[in-house]
């Protein structure tokens, strides 16, 4: 375990499957500056864990017996809002992507990201940024995507998609080769349009409506 420093991050990995959980574990404690403090393998034992450790990163499995992990993230948030919690998932089904957003995780992860992106992600959910699996970004809505798509522009639904991969400013305007300041535009008509206050908010908005579809953008450098 790695708990050499007293800035490593804490965790606790909520999974039912063991395997997973010590491959999650181990990825971690290779990567540096995490501590993984405790395991839980369902519900009940999660909230008991996180009660009494009060780490600073939750990693919520969508599926655990007796328990709903998006149940379970927002019991998470509500007793511990200081805590990041980010969802782990095998499905990219944007429902649950949806509901995850809404109860305050942080980011919505598949299970089958690999381990550099993991601890990356992590990280910029602890900094306050939305992050999203680029494979259940492009999902499309079924209901109003159409019209909620061709109120974005092209470009300001690239600058959105790329906002729920959880870039920051300066890198959308790096990959899509335009300047930081009309980034910024097209993130503030993109607030306007779908009457969001925060990124976070705008991210969910976009998806429930299915504004990023057809978002297509260019590969990262």
């Amino acid at each position: 375990m790695s708990t050499g420093s007293h800035d490593a991050a804490r965790v606790v990995i909520v999974d039912d499957h063991e395997l997973l959980r010590t491959g999650t574990r181990r990825i971690l404690e290779e990567a540096g500056g995490f501590a993984v403090v405790g395991e839980a393998g369902d519900g009940p034992a999660a909230l008991a864990l996180v009660d009494e450790l009060d780490p600073d990163v939750v990693l919520v499995d969508i599926r655990l017996p007796s328990t709903n992990g998006i149940d379970l993230a927002r019991r998470i948030v509500d007793g511990h809002p200081d805590a990041t919690v980010v969802v782990l998932s095998a499905y990219d089904d944007e429902d649950y992507v949806r509901a995850a957003l809404s109860v305050g995780a942080s980011a919505y992860l598949l299970k089958t990201t690999p381990g550099a992106e993991l601890v990356r992600a992590i990280h910029d959910a602890r900094r306050g940024t939305v992050v999203l699996d680029p494979g259940v970004v492009g999902a499309r809505s079924a209901a109003g995507a159409d019209d909620a798509a061709g109120a974005l522009t092209a470009r300001e639904r690239q600058v959105v998609r790329l906002v729920a991969r959880g870039l920051a400013n300066k890198a959308i305007a790096r990959q899509l080769s335009i300047s930081p300041r009309t980034v910024e535009a097209h993130l503030n008509h993109a607030f306007e349009k779908l009457g969001a206050s925060s990124r976070t908010e705008l991210v969910t908005v976009a998806l429930a409506t299915g504004a990023l579809a057809g978002a297509d953008v260019p590969p990262t450098p």
